[in-house]
């Protein structure tokens, strides 16, 4: 990258840090409204859309200051639509899996402060490659669905249910390490300012993610009681 333009034209781990909070405040706020509100349509109307805004914001990155808060806003309805379809089937699981989500965030930058994990190109590349891989067979199964046909296992409460969810939360944390590797890297080589917005987005996505597939785990073990 150059080194031109002023400081302030110029991505900062600060800045990024700040733009992660209004991205995470703005998703909490619709979150909220989505969860009362508990309507099927404004869960996957967020949903598509927040996928529509991602995949724009990844070919167009100049134009994710818009673009990071309409998904943040998107997403929250998504959120916290399903977030209300669980609680109304599992007493208190909200609070448990936010609570493990928050764990798990500030153990992964814990490890990733203090060196005890680095980020070298061969684990980033492990980490792409894993992600790749939970998302081509998580688009499988939903094409699959539409046939009336789960891919086994998946989301099962037997044991093999449990591990693989294990082992994708354990690739979501792990992408938590690529977020934060991503704000340093973008101040140390003075990437736009612009991109502030979407290593805040690719945060929250990832955090997104983590949620989710915890809430999918302690309703495995709250069915098998």
């Amino acid at each position: 990258m150059t080194q031109a333009g002023t400081q302030t034209d110029r991505m900062t781990v600060s800045g990024a840090v700040n733009k992660s909070l209004l991205l995470g405040a703005l998703m909490v706020a619709t979150a909220v409204l989505s969860y009362a509100a508990a309507n099927p349509l404004l869960m996957w109307g967020g949903a598509i859309g927040g996928l529509i805004v991602v995949l724009i914001a990844t070919f167009k990155l100049e134009y994710s200051p818009i673009l990071a808060p309409i998904y943040a806003a998107l997403e929250g309805l998504f959120v916290g639509g399903i977030s209300a379809v669980y609680a109304s089937a599992f007493d208190g699981i909200i609070f448990q899996a936010v609570t493990l989500t928050s764990a798990v965030f500030f153990l992964m930058l814990f490890f990733y402060k203090t060196g005890i994990i680095k980020v070298t190109q061969k684990l980033r590349s492990g980490i792409i490659m894993a992600t790749g891989a939970i998302f081509v067979v998580y688009m499988l199964n939903f094409v699959l669905s539409f046939f009336g046909i789960n891919l086994p296992y998946l989301h099962d409460g037997g044991m093999i249910g449990i591990g693989i969810s294990l082992l994708i939360i354990g690739v979501a944390a792990m992408n938590l390490l690529l977020d934060f590797d991503n704000f340093d890297k973008g101040e140390q080589y003075g990437a736009p300012a612009y991109m502030e917005w979407f290593s805040a987005m690719g945060l929250l996505i990832t955090l997104v993610w983590l949620y989710i597939e915890i809430l999918r785990l302690i309703a495995i073990f709250s069915s098998n009681d």
